[in-house]
């Protein structure tokens, strides 16, 4: 294939699925061939035949090799050339607004599609990645392309870029930035409670239309009532979507705690399915329902359609919880270093009106638990040191690409019965508790599967503030809860 036949290939297909109108053809092709240094160009005839982006750019870069024009930065030269057929951010607003007026679902898809299509959205890679569903109910997964995050203390930075523009890697100035890669992000424009928002879907997304909602003022995250409310505002927008909140603080939190952010998408997370271990209620909000969860992690579902009642009623738990003392259990809610103590909040939309769970979380460190008391201890962190956020929290697990490679040595030395290289020591527990016997392809895989699943339970058991749900229930009864 010649360079322009691959060039012409490559205008079809945006023609096809990126919208590109025939009047920006010229201008469109001629950003391609200057991404690529070529000064020149003939129309060839060929067609685009329904490759997908990823062989169509492959067969770009492979043409302009054979003809002298190779491409050092193919990251940065392959954004500069998608960022050169798709819509306009104004377009692309409009698309999202018009579908919409016919139902957000449709709205949604489209935009999800379109930022695949754009290859923003690195489908073809996230496709790959490891996932099973374990019988203890969490879904276990494996991030080959997120670069391992071991440094909490990173989070306190919130994530601020080097030359201070954009402020942060989320701000909406990130939009077609080249200087980080981003010429194919493309945002959708949001209200959420009076306030201007955003709508992007993120490229290495960890669940179905992993997208998140950011403010449109680069403002620190917080969580009060007014975040409960615009949570429940997003659902009614996007009642196929769930959305939620991390915890404000480092250790517990997201990656970006300067900029006031959500995450959610269109899949149902473990936490979803948790049933009511004990019931509850509280005087002043008695249409309200209460219920202590009986999950892995500390967390108190509030449920009913007064979406006012409910935002007060969480904004009173999220209070009562951020000044609870416990220095027994670890549990100190301020200090000199600051607050320790805050809620991860995550909605969904039923028939039976919102469904607001409230994770509760605590930052503090000791000296047997330098990396947090209620993060996953030191025994785990040869499978996961990184901050358990919100999306684990609620049940699934986002574990190092590293783990391919090293769950593979252990298959290998499963079946050979042979002893873990030396290299791999930190794995003697996970090996111990496999135990030995006779194992196949099939079952070597299956039992790490199981302890690997077995793991991560015990490292959300680990964040877990209270150990019973009849713990959590003492410590609602002391701030006005009471059992039914």
């Amino acid at each position: 294939m010649t360079l322009f036949e691959a060039v012409d290939k490559l205008i079809g297909y945006a023609r096809a699925k990126l919208a590109l109108e025939k009047r920006n053809e010229f201008t469109a092709r001629n950003a391609v061939l200057e991404a690529l240094g070529v000064s020149a160009y003939r129309e060839s005839g060929a067609k685009y035949a329904d490759e997908s982006v990823e062989v169509l750019l492959s067969e770009l870069f492979a043409a302009a090799e054979r003809e002298g024009y190779p491409v050092e930065d193919k990251e940065g030269t392959e954004d500069a050339i998608m960022g050169a057929l798709i819509l306009s951010p104004k377009e692309t607003d409009e698309n999202f607004t018009a579908r919409m007026r016919l139902t957000s679902g449709r709205a949604t898809d489209w935009f999800y599609q379109y930022s695949v299509n754009s290859n923003y959205v690195k489908k073809a890679k996230l496709d790959k990645n490891p996932r099973f569903t374990a019988k203890n109910g969490l879904v276990v997964t494996i991030n080959t392309a997120k670069p391992e995050f071991r440094d909490p203390k990173k989070a306190a930075s919130g994530n601020a870029t080097a030359s201070g523009y954009p402020l942060c890697s989320i701000c909406r100035e990130n939009e077609g930035y080249a200087g980080r890669n981003k010429r194919t992000l493309r945002t959708v424009s949001l209200k959420l409670n009076g306030e201007n928002w955003f709508w992007q879907y993120s490229p290495y997304g960890y669940f179905y239309q992993h997208g998140i909602a950011v403010n449109c003022t680069h403002t620190p995250m917080h969580v009060d009532k007014a975040a409960f409310l615009k949570l429940m505002e997003f659902v009614d927008l996007f009642p196929q979507y769930f959305i939620g909140c991390n915890a404000a603080l480092p250790r517990i939190g997201g990656s970006v705690l300067a900029h006031d952010h959500y995450q959610g998408g269109g899949e149902r997370l473990p936490l979803f399915e948790s049933k009511t271990a004990i019931s509850m209620r509280h005087n002043g909000f008695p249409e309200v329902r209460v219920g202590v969860l009986d999950w892995f992690g500390t967390a108190v579902r509030l449920t009913g359609k007064n979406r006012e009642a409910l935002a007060a009623l969480a904004d009173y738990l999220r209070a009562g919880w951020e000044r609870y003392e416990d220095k027994s259990r670890g549990l100190v809610p301020v200090d000199e270093e600051g607050r320790h103590s805050a809620v991860s909040p995550t909605v969904v939309k039923t028939e039976e009106g919102y469904e607001l769970n409230l994770i509760l979380r605590n930052n503090s460190v000791s000296e047997e638990f330098p990396d947090g008391i209620f993060h996953a201890h030191p025994e785990f962190h040869f499978i996961k040191k990184e901050s358990i956020g919100l999306i684990e929290a609620q049940g699934l697990f986002i574990l190092p690409g590293r783990l391919v490679g090293q769950l593979q040595t252990i298959k290998e030395c499963l079946i050979a019965k042979k002893p873990l290289p030396a290299e791999m020591s930190d794995f003697k527990l996970f090996i111990d508790e496999i135990g030995g016997g006779d194992f196949t392809e099939e079952s070597a895989e299956e039992a790490i599967r199981g302890e690997l699943a077995s793991i991560c339970e015990r490292i959300l058991r680990n964040t877990a503030v209270f150990e019973t749900p009849v713990q959590t229930a003492e410590f609602l009864k002391e701030i006005g809860f009471y059992e039914i």
